[in-house]
């Protein structure tokens, strides 16, 4: 488990702009460097300096038996890629997100998530996503990333949305992307066709040398499609593209792709060592970085909890809570506090603003919330053609330590968000030790198991056997198979 202070950091995304300082950079490494060529020391120089942000950024990096075995199957797939000869030149990193993502830097640096770990059903799942990774870097492709990050980086998430007003771009069409965006721009930029098309050949051919089933990507491809429908689904959103999926296009044409380059080749799975070996892992929210349960953001450490609007969604970041909507779209964060919430919320709209003119309310009211003493500001931002309303609404809830949410929505039409800012509260102790991790559990099918015996085995009140499907690959009247693992979620300390 990572260090309990990564709960304190993933409230500072939008207030403290912790983000990748590209902007510093005056070369781009890797951007005259042959594909294929080993690392070369100005990329790895870049990749260290990264890596704690990258760390900060999602969660921070998951340590004992789990981690150590993602990172050897990931230095055993990267040492193919020619980038280097020897697998200790490779950082492979699990990290502590509920967000299903996977990415690499320059450097020899290969990060993936827990979540898209937890998705997964073999080991050569796993190679395939952390290669296809490995390929980008080979390929070089981070370089051109590297500098459209160069030009987009000063602002923050939000602040980069009311730029596009200020400028005359379409900020709502762009909100949801940008508000839920809490990542690095340098791991969650989507790449091109062609390159897609080109990390997928070597990660095919880095699956082939290490002896796995190459078809292996096409399978994870597909459960991660089936997860978000899922999702979507149960918030009741339109299907969207996945986290990891979203950043590497058109999921479904890959699908055939990798096949296609697979060919008749074959290789290991190592289905049941890697199930062994993940057993235990956490699955969704870390309550250290507060959990969602249904409608309600509880966060046990911080002792704070809140309700999502009907009609709207949260999504859980390492960095913010998003709360999402057709109808505007808002975030949960933190600043340092001085102990004067006028200040504090001044200095949220200041942050927002950026180098760009400055977004000020008409006036900050203050008020009470559930016995916490509260503040708000509302700002309208107009580029002649259209008009938003920024509010900022914070709470105190020390003399050292206030929390403070963003909302974007529609000229008058901020009231939609009143019900959540109402809803903000103080939770007991009691309530807070009821907050009990999920967590993947490996169980053997019994003969006489049936998926619904093994899906009312699942740590959710909704959709037991739909989780239990995705989560295992299963397609619609697919069977389990007596004497064959299977992964449940269910809850436990």
């Amino acid at each position: 488990m990572p260090d309990k202070s990564f709960a304190k950091i993933r409230f500072m995304a939008l207030a403290g702009g912790a983000s990748l300082a590209l902007a510093a950079c005056t070369t781009i490494p890797g951007a005259n460097v042959a594909a294929g060529s080993p690392i070369t020391a100005a990329e790895a120089a870049l990749g260290k300096e990264y890596h704690p942000q990258f760390l900060a950024e999602f969660g921070g990096a998951m340590t004992g038996p789990q981690a150590a075995y993602v990172e050897e199957i990931g230095r055993n797939v990267a040492v193919q890629s020619g980038l280097g000869s020897a697998r200790l030149g490779y950082t492979v990193t699990l990290l502590n997100s509920s967000l299903d993502n996977a990415f690499a830097v320059p450097g020899g640096y290969v990060y993936i998530t827990r979540q898209l770990v937890d998705l997964m059903n073999n080991e050569a799942e796993l190679a395939a996503v952390l290669g296809h990774e490995v390929g980008h870097v080979a390929a070089r492709h981070s370089a051109l990333r590297q500098e459209t990050a160069q030009r987009n980086q000063l602002l923050g998430v939000l602040g980069q949305v009311l730029s596009s007003v200020l400028f005359g771009n379409s900020a709502l069409g762009q909100l949801g992307q940008q508000v839920a965006g809490t990542a690095p721009q340098l791991a969650t930029m989507s790449y091109s066709r062609t390159q897609e098309t080109e990390a997928d050949q070597l990660g095919v051919s880095y699956l082939k040398r290490a002896g796995y089933d190459p078809r292996a990507m096409a399978t994870v491809l597909q459960s991660l499609a089936a997860q978000n429908a899922l999702e979507a689904q149960l918030q009741g959103r339109d299907h969207t593209t996945p986290e990891w999926a979203s950043t590497h296009p058109d999921p479904a044409g890959r699908v055939q792709n990798v096949l296609s380059l697979a060919g008749g080749a074959t290789g290991v799975s190592n289905r049941d060592t890697f199930l062994t070996r993940i057993d235990g892992l956490l699955y969704g929210d870390d309550p250290e970085q507060g959990v969602i349960e249904g409608h309600t953001f509880i966060h046990p450490d911080f002792r704070l909890a809140f309700t999502a609007p009907q009609g709207f969604y949260m999504l859980n970041g390492t960095q913010a809570v998003s709360i999402k909507g057709e109808s505007g779209q808002a975030q949960l964060t933190a600043a340092p506090y001085s102990g004067n919430l006028s200040s504090y919320i001044s200095g949220v709209f200041q942050r927002l603003s950026g180098d760009q003119a400055q977004i000020q309310p008409q006036a900050i009211q203050s008020t009470s919330v559930n016995g916490l003493p509260a503040a708000f500001g509302v700002a309208r931002v107009s580029n002649g053609q259209q008009n938003i309303d920024v509010a900022v609404f914070a709470y105190e809830f020390s003399r050292t330590q206030a929390f403070h949410f963003v909302a974007i929505t529609p000229a008058g039409q901020s009231g939609v968000f009143n019900s959540m800012f109402q809803s903000m509260r103080r939770i007991s102790a009691a309530e807070a030790a009821q907050v009990i991790p999920r967590r993947i559990q490996v169980v053997t099918a019994q003969r006489g198991d049936t998926v619904a015996t093994l899906a009312a085995r699942m740590a959710y009140a909704n959709a037991q056997e739909q989780r239990f499907r995705v989560l295992n690959g299963l397609a619609s009247g697919g069977t389990v198979v007596p004497g064959q693992k299977y992964k449940i979620v269910i809850k436990a300390n």
